[in-house]
């Protein structure tokens, strides 16, 4: 009888070891799915951006504001701004950017931002002196309005610097924001007659490169 009373004993003590065990291996597996936090990181408000197309004429820049998604770094912000001067105007202006460009790299030093563009940049833009001119000018005048400590634009093109975008202005040096060409080069537009003799003069002279103003 003792011995049986022993042994209920004996297998009590192990049941309620065995409850005790299972017991702590449930809230062992329990634990750190309650310890996991979920981290819901809220989405940044969009930004509103200031861009630069060719007038329908062809002759000066004009601005149009733009939304690209808001982000924490610049280099991020930058390519959403390319990329929508990339996509063209709503506003009825002429296109800076063939939609074929590819958009490889963006680079910030200090005040300087590197872009290396893909050689669809030079395939597909139409060239000419002043078609040349505003394209530099709209990357130029775009970035430093929407990033002021951005003064100087320096343009790659399939990772190489060249000198010239397309035969006539030169991109071999960084170039400066200048907002004078956001304004109508006369009170009103060209006559014909004068587009047409810059037309033949640009043809004439057509080895003939420009370097943009500092």
């Amino acid at each position: 009888m003792k011995k049986l009373g022993l042994g209920l004993c004996g297998l009590l003590i192990v049941g309620i070891l065995a409850g005790y065990g299972v017991s702590w291996f449930l809230q062992q597996a329990q634990s750190p799915a309650e310890r996991i936090s979920i981290v819901v990181e809220e989405a940044l408000p969009d930004r509103e951006v200031q861009l630069y197309f060719t007038d329908p004429q062809g002759l000066f820049l004009r601005q149009e504001a733009r939304q690209i998604p808001g982000c924490d770094d610049d280099r991020d912000c930058i390519r959403s701004l390319l990329e929508e001067l990339r996509s063209g105007s709503r506003q009825g202006f002429l296109p800076v950017l063939p939609k074929q460009t590819g958009i490889l790299d963006i680079e910030v030093e200090n005040d300087l931002v590197r872009v290396n563009f893909s050689k669809h940049l030079v395939d597909f833009h139409p060239g000419g002196s002043l078609s040349e001119l505003l394209t530099v000018y709209s990357l130029a005048n775009s970035l430093h309005e929407n990033f002021s400590y951005l003064r100087q634009l320096q343009i790659l093109i399939d990772g190489e610097l060249r000198q010239t975008l397309k035969g006539h202005v030169r991109i071999g040096q960084p170039v400066y924001a200048d907002f004078s060409l956001s304004r109508p080069p006369l009170t009103g537009p060209l006559p014909e007659s004068t587009i047409d003799e810059q037309s033949e003069s640009a043809e004439e002279t057509e080895d003939e490169q420009i370097s943009p103003g500092h």
